[in-house]
């Protein structure tokens, strides 16, 4: 078995909503300097065949319309 993580982020130029949230906020919270926010999601997996995880990146993790992807093992 094998401890597969796949980070999950908008693509570029593909509006984010909860970025900008989160850059808007910390201003407020006394963080200054920060731009270009983006959030994404963290899948971690438990995997026999790592050969699968693009695959299941491509048909369920990920929406390859507005989502990249990177696959660490």
């Amino acid at each position: 078995m094998s401890r597969v993580r796949v980070l999950i982020r908008p693509k570029a130029g593909i509006l984010d909503p909860q970025g900008q949230s989160v850059e808007r906020a910390l201003p407020a919270l006394g963080f200054e300097g920060v731009s270009h926010v983006h959030v994404g999601r963290l899948v971690e997996l438990d995997v026999e065949d790592t050969s699968q995880v693009a695959a299941m990146c491509e048909q369920l993790l990920a929406n390859p319309l507005i989502e990249d992807y990177e696959i660490q093992s």
